[in-house]
């Protein structure tokens, strides 16, 4: 299967720069696959397409501010992306603002020094061992919010609030299951009282979601690992739900991946440990019935999975749809909801 085969044109403007002002008011496109049939809606709508006994199934990973601007002893300014923790205090990270054949950095973030060491084709930064890195990251990061969002000026404040769930609790994302974005507190008591179980699981979204793919064949994409967990009895109600005929919804492509996950090999995959299922057309879905999720980067993974679950054509005639009325687009835009 050809990648350009995922390709599709986007003005600029259809990119959302900000949030909807209130999260639930965000515009949802329903697609009834067995119909073909498309809908508008507006978020807050949702609770309308459940039944009593659903399972909606939400990712509770927390994104945290790992946006971090350092500064090298020449005053020249470096970009940092913390990954993934290592060993001790040591973050894989992504850099920007060194040379080609650096291998070795010492910068400042504020007045702490760390060192920065490139091996093996990636960089590793090295917090002094007295450092508590997250009391660092809350000090002085920013929340890595993706690059198709240019703004004049900043609205940090707002994006600590906004690129993140209501629901978020275990920390460890460097971006956001940004589907989850358009539930409130009171949408989500509200869908609990029709008798829908809504459960959490956590897959901690790093690099392996967010980076587009550059193999010219779609199967010859490798995912990078990202670490999930899901608590038994999690599972017991799904495995519940599935026999007695109700539907399991997914809540975000990263809710996707960790569920097909553990249900792989008859639902005998480990309740936790790291990921790196690539979904794309063709795969076949073992537990998940209905899906709520963003509209996607051409070339990324979740556009991939969402046109594994709803069909190639049929998903792009939703966008162009979606793009036809105005839809916003990406991590802070519009919904859908696909069943």
């Amino acid at each position: 299967m050809e990648t350009n085969e995922f390709d599709y044109f986007l003005p600029i403007e259809y990119i959302a720069q900000y949030p909807e002002k209130e999260r639930a008011l965000s515009r949802l496109l329903v697609f009834n696959r067995r119909e073909g049939a498309i809908e508008h809606r507006l978020f807050h709508n949702i609770h309308e397409y459940f039944h009593p006994g659903d399972v909606l199934v939400l990712n509770k990973s927390k994104v945290f501010p790992a946006r971090l601007e350092a500064r090298k002893e020449t005053g020249g300014i470096v970009h940092i992306l913390l990954i993934e923790e290592r060993d001790g205090n040591q973050w894989q990270c992504l850099v920007r603002g060194v040379k080609r054949n650096a291998h070795e950095l010492k910068v400042f973030i504020g007045d702490i020094g760390v060192h920065l060491v490139h091996s093996h084709g990636s960089w590793v930064i090295h917090f002094p061992s007295e450092c508590n890195i997250y009391d660092v990251v809350n000090r002085y990061g920013k929340m890595p919010l993706p690059p198709y969002i240019k703004r004049k000026g900043s609205n940090g404040h707002m994006d600590m609030e906004r690129y993140q769930t209501v629901y978020a609790e275990e920390v460890g994302s460097i971006a956001a299951p940004t589907a989850g974005f358009h539930f409130t507190r009171e949408l989500l008591e509200g869908i609990k009282q029709q008798g829908i179980h809504i459960v959490t699981v956590v897959l901690h979204i790093g690099i392996g979601t967010f980076l587009l793919i550059k193999k010219k064949r779609i199967e010859d994409h490798e995912m990078a690992g990202e670490y999930y967990h899901i608590a038994p009895h999690v599972k017991d109600v799904i495995v519940r739900a599935k026999e007695e005929g109700k539907r399991v919804i997914a809540c975000g492509t990263s809710v996707v991946r960790t569920l097909e996950t553990v249900f792989t090999g008859n639902g005998g995959a480990p309740l936790q440990g790291r990921t790196d299922l690539f979904i794309y057309p063709g795969y076949r879905f073992q537990v998940v019935d209905a899906l709520i999720t963003n509209f996607h980067l051409p070339r990324s993974t979740p556009l991939l999975l969402a046109a594994a679950f709803t069909g190639r054509d049929a998903l792009f005639t939703c966008y162009r749809e979606a793009q036809e009325r105005g839809y916003r687009f990406y991590s802070y835009g519009d919904s859908m909801f696909i069943y």
